[in-house]
């Protein structure tokens, strides 16, 4: 699966991913950016609250930050993408400073899909272009100005839950459920129910993919697989190597190449 992601210096740290001919499913997660993907071939399917979004070749695709979803995907066909991970941060700067989620998650906008494809190709050309920050801030601004909801203020409440608190305090690499559902006082089938219920994935799951975005700082520093995966607490660097495919879809080290 020929894949590629970028770090740029600009617009609060973006980050990008181009994905050719990709047909494997992405567990339940989520990311503390809006995901905006150019579907360029094929049909990206978005598992988003027990509904299943399909965007076609042609448009855009948005998940807004710690919005819980997973991605199926068919094994006899696949899907070729771009996708821009923009920070809550730089997108209210896009948007004069004014908080937005996006209700409508594919959208049909061809001047906005052209203008983003464009500076798509910028990033894996290697090309340089003149004041692009802020062709970016434009592009993004229509698109929160045409399809985008404005809030009086962004709140994380798939994440602000009743285990506010009780995740504050967890270490990523020593969660217990038995000592949690001690903590609570209930049995630890009831445990996953209620935590499934207010963050919208299981214990492990939850906890695995903070270590996996708690991994992405480590390797920006340089540090060594083997190094990683133990202080995050897995088995060694394949266990490691391994998750962080299955929730990124690229490997530790396509990420922290830089072109």
């Amino acid at each position: 699966m020929p894949s590629k992601y970028y770090k740029l210096p600009i617009g609060e740290g973006l980050e990008a991913l181009s994905v050719k001919d990709y047909n494997s499913s992405f567990p339940s997660h989520f990311h503390p950016t809006y995901n905006i993907t150019l579907i360029y071939d094929g049909a990206f399917n978005t598992k988003l609250e027990n509904s299943l979004i399909v965007a076609p070749s042609g448009t855009i695709l948005i998940t807004n930050p710690q919005e819980i979803h997973s991605n199926p995907f068919d094994k006899t066909g696949s899907v070729s993408f771009f996708t821009f991970y923009v920070s809550q941060d730089f997108l209210e700067y896009c948007n004069q400073s004014k908080s937005i989620f996006f209700n409508q998650k594919v959208i049909y906008d061809q001047g906005i899909f052209t203008s983003l494809h464009q500076l798509a190709v910028v990033i894996e050309k290697a090309h340089t272009m003149p004041n692009y920050e802020e062709e970016l801030k434009q592009v993004l601004f229509h698109l929160c100005l045409r399809h985008g909801n404005e809030l009086a203020e962004f709140q994380d409440t798939k994440i602000q839950s009743l285990f506010d608190e009780f995740l504050a305090d967890q270490s990523l690499n020593k969660f217990s459920l038995e000592e949690a559902a001690r903590r609570f006082g209930i049995d630890k089938f009831k445990f996953i129910r209620l935590f499934k219920f207010q963050t919208g994935l299981t214990p492990n799951n939850y906890f695995i993919l903070k270590r996996i975005e708690k991994s992405k700082s480590m390797l920006k520093e340089g540090q060594e697989l083997l190094s990683i995966a133990i202080e995050l607490g897995f088995y060694d660097a394949a266990h490691y190597c391994n998750y962080f495919k299955k929730f990124t879809g690229i490997s530790p080290i396509a990420y922290s190449t830089n072109r």
